[in-house]
This record gives C-alpha cells, sequence and structure tokens, in this order.
C-alpha cells in the first residue's frame, strides 16, 4: 500500500472553524484557483512554486490578499501545513511530497480539494487518449440541451476556481491520471474510462499496473447509484475489470461486438441501448471522424442519455460539433497538400489514431521527450501510409532506428517552422502533412498546444 493510501484514513477537511494551514505546491491554474477557494472556504493559504509564476497568476494572488512565494519551497512552512494541494505537475516521488506523506500531511488534487464545496453532479472522463475530445463533447451536448454545466479539470478554467464563482449544477471533468492520484473522497456520479495504453510510465516506475490502477481510481469511490461507462474493446480494462469490483452499474461500449446492454454499431449505425428508447445514428452523420472518435461519441452520448437527455438534441449536437484544438484538426490547404494539426497526440496510442485515419500519402512529423514509447504497433500503417519522416525533436535516435527501414526519407529539424518547410517540399499535390508527435513536448517547446500553435502559424506563413 502506497503513502497515498494509507493517508486515506486522515480526516482530510476538519470543520470551518478548525480549518487550518492549507498550502498549494505549484502556481499555476489549479494552484491559484484552489488558493481562491480555500481562502473563501476559511483556510490559511500558501501557494509555494519551486520556478517562477506567471505574470497573470501573481496578479491574481496579490488582488486577493494570499500569500505566495516563487523560485523556492520554504520547507519549514509547508511542512506545517494542515493540507497540501499538489500541482499533477509534481511527482509523488519528489523528497518535498515525501517528507509531507512521512508526517501524514494528506497531499491531494485540485479536484479532491474542490469536489467537497460543490453539490453539482460530475461527469468524470478518463483514458489515455480521447479524454478532451470526449470532454468537450459531452459538455457541448448537456449545453445544448439546456443544462447549467460547466467544463474542467485537466481544461479550461480552474474547477476550484469555477466553485467559487459560478452555479453550475453539473460538471464536465477531464481527469489525468495525475489527478486522479491525489484524490479521496472524490466521485463521478457518472465516470467514463475511454481506454487504458501506456502512457507516462516514467511516473509509473515504468510499471503499466501502476498507471491502470490510477485510472480505475476514478471508479473508487462509486456506489450503486453511480454509472462506470468504459470500453468493452480494451484489453487491460477488461482484465482489470475480472479482477477487481466496482459498485458502479457498467455501462460498456464496443465497435467490434454487440452488446445487449450498451452502445455498439450495427450495419453503419451506432445504437444506444441503455434506456428503453433506443438511439440509432448513422455513423456519417458525426462530426469527428475515425474509429476512435466513434468511441468517444458513444461515450459521451450515453452519459448524455443516463442524465435523461432527449435524443434529438444529442444527434443535432453529435453533428454540430466542432472537435477539440490540437486534435486532427485541419490547419489549411496550400498547393493541394492538407496540414493536419495532432500536436495533443503526446503517446503512440493517439498517433495510431492520428495514422489510422489518413487516407492520404502523408508526410509524418514526429517526436519529442520519449515517455518510454514503443514505436512497434505503428510500423504497419507508417509502411502502408508514411512517405517521409520530420523529426522534431532533439533526441530522435530511437524514431530513425525504428523506422530508417521502413521509410526512404527521414529529415531531422529543430523547430515548427523548419520542419513546416521541410514537410512543405517533401509533400506534394494530393498528399497530408501530418503533425503527431507521439511525444511530449518539452524539449523545443511550452506545452503541446504551444506546439500545435508554432505549427499552425507555420503552415499559415507559408
Amino acid at each position: 500500500m502506497s503513502n497515498q493510501e494509507k493517508n486515506t484514513t486522515i480526516p482530510v477537511f476538519p470543520p470551518l472553524r478548525e480549518r487550518g494551514l492549507l498550502v498549494i505546491l505549484g502556481g499555476g491554474e489549479s494552484g491559484v484557483g484552489t488558493a481562491i477557494l480555500g481562502k473563501q472556504k476559511g483556510y490559511k493559504v500558501f501557494v509555494s512554486d519551486k520556478g517562477k509564476i506567471s505574470k497573470k497568476y501573481k496578479e491574481v494572488l496579490v488582488h486577493n490578499e494570499i500569500d505566495f512565494e516563487e523560485n523556492q519551497h520554504t520547507e519549514s512552512k509547508i511542512l506545517t501545513a494542515d493540507v497540501v494541494m499538489k500541482s499533477p505537475g509534481i511527482p509523488d516521488t519528489i523528497a518535498l511530497v515525501q517528507k509531507l506523506l512521512k508526517k501524514s500531511i494528506p497531499v491531494i488534487s485540485e479536484i479532491e480539494f474542490a469536489a467537497q464545496f460543490t453539490k453539482a453532479t460530475i461527469i468524470g472522463i478518463t483514458g489515455s487518449n480521447g479524454k478532451t475530445t470526449t470532454t468537450l463533447l459531452t459538455h457541448h451536448i448537456l449545453k445544448r440541451a439546456g443544462l447549467n454545466v460547466g467544463v474542467a479539470g485537466n481544461i479550461g478554467d480552474s474547477f476550484a476556481q469555477q466553485v467559487v464563482e459560478k452555479s453550475y449544477t453539473s460538471y464536465v471533468l477531464e481527469l489525468s491520471s495525475f489527478q486522479l492520484d491525489g484524490i479521496v473522497n472524490f466521485n463521478s456520479h457518472i465516470a467514463i474510462l475511454l481506454n487504458i495504453t501506456p502512457d507516462h510510465l516514467d511516473r509509473y516506475e515504468y510499471d503499466f499496473n501502476k498507471y491502470i490502477a490510477s485510472k480505475f481510481r476514478i471508479t473508487k469511490n462509486q456506489t450503486a447509484s453511480d454509472y462506470l461507462i468504459y470500453d468493452a474493446d480494451d484489453k487491460a480494462i477488461n482484465n482489470w475489470l475480472k479482477e477487481n469490483k466496482t459498485q458502479a452499474k457498467l455501462v460498456p461500449f464496443s465497435i467490434e461486438k454487440e452488446l445487449e446492454y450498451g452502445a455498439y454499431i450495427k450495419d453503419h449505425h451506432i445504437i444506444i441501448n441503455i434506456n428503453k428508447d433506443k438511439i440509432k445514428m448513422p455513423i456519417s452523420t458525426l462530426s469527428i471522424k475515425g474509429k476512435h472518435n466513434i468511441k468517444n461519441a458513444m461515450a459521451a452520448t450515453m452519459a448524455a442519455e443516463l442524465l435523461t437527455i432527449r435524443k434529438e438534441f444529442i444527434k443535432e449536437s453529435l453533428s454540430s460539433f466542432e472537435g477539440a484544438e490540437h486534435r486532427l484538426e485541419e490547419v489549411a490547404k496550400i498547393n493541394g497538400i492538407e496540414y493536419i494539426n495532432d500536436s495533443k497526440a503526446t503517446n503512440v496510442n493517439a498517433t495510431f489514431y492520428a495514422l489510422e485515419c489518413m487516407d492520404k500519402t502523408t508526410v509524418w512529423i514526429v517526436g519529442g521527450v520519449d515517455k518510454g514509447n514503443d514505436y512497434n504497433d505503428l510500423l504497419p500503417l507508417v509502411r502502408e501510409k508514411v512517405k517521409a519522416i520530420v523529426c522534431l525533436g532533439l533526441d530522435n535516435d530511437k524514431i530513425k532506428n525504428m523506422f530508417g527501414n521502413v521509410v526512404d526519407i527521414i529529415v531531422e529539424t529543430a523547430g515548427a517552422e523548419e520542419a513546416v518547410k521541410v514537410s512543405h517540399k517533401l509533400a506534394e499535390r494530393g498528399e497530408t502533412v501530418l503533425l503527431s508527435p507521439a511525444c511530449a513536448s518539452f524539449d523545443l517547446f511550452d506545452s503541446y498546444e504551444d506546439r500545435g500553435r508554432q505549427f499552425k502559424k507555420a503552415v499559415r506563413s507559408l
């Protein structure tokens, strides 16, 4: 049992009259949002960031008269905390977090802290791939149907700050494994587990089973009145469910087999069979394309069905949804060459989906910070569809070694502008240039969003 698990028996949130020091590690979106909520709820609040806090967030802290420090962690103060909210980017393994856990000081995530202060219905969405698209699509359906619904978690404005400033009756939350690692009592009335493939293994001691367990924390506190929507085609999910129990009602979806209960495909239609009134929709009406997006649509649709949204709202929303930025985003068509931004593909499985969707000869831009990637699954798709590889990272040896005998042309570049110019020369009319890195972005870019924006800017400058 981990220290984090042991801490679940500690009373994390004392009554208001006893509320003491809330320390927040990390002065970004989740940290500053938690600070504002903590102050409103009567905690003494101290924000500590090992790096520099951006001007935007510093101004918010000063405006709200919240004590903070940057470029250091003052341990003498932090170790007196009654509860600590750790930003998701900080690993549990750092010395400071280990010291907190040894002192039995609860270390939790923003979603754990904020959820106790809202009575809103929560739809929580996790998975290795498709979280953002499914979160935005679910929010789109519920909002179009007239629900007073917010979107937060690993996307958009801080969940904690929205709890302070808004009065939403429902939230759709995108939840990363790092956020789920920091929960104690948090629960989603509807939990969606899209898929589990190896990702972030550097944070889980390169043990896939630890990563799987982290994802399944989304159902840890569910009861018999809650729902777990899951991919019945996913081997890792099925294996876990065979060996472990959840109290939630299981709601499966599949594109490989018909299901008596859940969502499946028949005769090029999506069939949703969870209420008395079946929903049947032609796949062709979905605004987002690809097998993975059929699954994302199934999951979002079943969440809406469980919230008794009328099927005409669901169908209209599925056809009008515009998709997530940086996820198979069509940027431009220049001289007959199509440019697609899939910068959010930060692991091999996400890139597999992207390459699977390509129906034209492709120049593939790939590379960045490798998180323990195994590229073998991509070999058949690369052989079939990719004519040239443009590397976009500081260390490309693994990519060159894997695909050097499969693709005739592999070029190394040092930035988005150069990668786009090289791709433009390599591609011909009727072909596609695909940015789908399969890697994190932090060697050359601030984030995958920064990488995607730089790619789009370079394309539009051609």
